[in-house]
């Protein structure tokens, strides 16, 4: 199989082309440079936010597309058009955060929800509307070969978001840990490696539509992810628990100063409790929560900060700020 990953060198876009490389497949990944493509790749240079910046793509021919797009879907439709007749199969890594907040109830899966209104030739503007208006783009370009996968959050190795990263660095240095609950809150994320083989599983067999790409709900808790850190670091971290509602008159702002948390309530359910059986029964499989933790630490260990992407701020709890939270508890 040909496969053409645009990107390639980030988060989940190198998990992609790492498991096509396992498949023994030829991989050409078109992106800007600013990291090295990894052995066997063939790497095409260009930037898509500048109007003639996909030159590189305007001849060659591939069995699979896979796009993780994020800025401006205009970007997406120069690409998508260029593409089109020379592409098999376009595969779109997108967001549930397509989908209108709250969702109302009626719809018969989850996927067949409303969406939030976006134009495919816009600006980038805000995350939701540049996700959704891509999958426009990419729909109108491959009609009858467009695959929207719609992840919510997602973890694994090489994580250049910083969420699980941080976790991992901040019980690496022990002592008591301000640990958001209840422990047993459901999780639902998506492992970047498992993510990959399922877009590449799916795009081989020519599956189309749009899908929630997570594990069920529950298939990890704050409890047993935290757990899992305090093991995979060998620390001696103690966590200490602290109740929603104390966090709240603490100031805490949940997901950012403690990341992938989110209290009980609509914005857990909507992150961490969505339906996915379609993805599941299409194929995705989710790898132990255990297993994705230590693997992001094996990679993480050598460094002594989280990495982030240039574009998004950091996260997590400055260590002051959690001294005086756990004094109050």
């Amino acid at each position: 199989m040909r496969l053409l990953m645009l990107g390639g060198t980030g988060f989940v876009g190198r998990a992609v082309v790492a498991e096509a490389l396992r498949r023994g497949w030829q991989v050409t990944a078109f992106h800007r440079g600013n990291a090295p493509d990894l052995p066997g790749v063939r790497g095409l240079r260009g930037d898509r936010s500048s109007a003639d910046g996909t030159t590189a793509l305007a001849a060659g021919e591939w069995d699979l597309a896979v796009d993780t797009w994020s800025g401006a879907p205009v970007a997406v439709r120069r690409t998508a058009r260029m593409l089109a007749g020379r592409v098999g199969h376009y595969g779109y890594v997108s967001s549930r955060s397509v989908y209108v907040h709250p969702r109302p109830a009626g719809a018969p899966t989850a996927e067949s929800a409303p969406v939030v209104a976006a134009d495919a030739d816009g600006p980038a503007t805000e995350y939701a509307r540049d996700k959704r208006g891509a999958e426009i783009a990419v729909g109108e370009s491959f009609p009858d070969a467009c695959l929207l996968a719609r992840a919510g959050l997602i973890l694994g190795p090489h994580e250049d978001i910083g969420r699980l990263p941080w976790w991992l660095l901040r019980i690496s240095r022990g002592g008591a840990v301000l640990a958001p609950g209840p422990p047993e809150l459901p999780l639902q994320y998506v492992d970047a490696r498992d993510l990959a083989v399922w877009l590449l599983d799916a795009g081989a067999r020519g599956l189309t539509g749009a899908f929630d790409t997570a594990s069920r709900s529950g298939h990890a808790t704050m409890g047993s992810l935290l757990e899992a850190c305090v093991a995979a670091t060998g620390s001696a971290a103690t966590l200490r628990w602290a109740a929603p509602e104390a966090l709240r008159q603490a100031g805490i702002e949940p997901w950012t100063d403690l990341p992938v948390w989110l209290p009980p309530g609509e914005l857990h359910t909507a992150l961490h409790g969505a339906d996915t059986r379609l993805a599941h029964s299409a194929g995705l499989r989710c790898r132990p929560v255990a297993e994705t933790v230590e693997d992001t630490w094996r990679r993480l260990s050598p460094l002594a900060a989280v990495p982030l992407r240039a574009d998004r701020p950091p996260v997590g709890l400055d260590a002051a700020r959690e001294r005086e939270v756990l004094a109050t508890l």
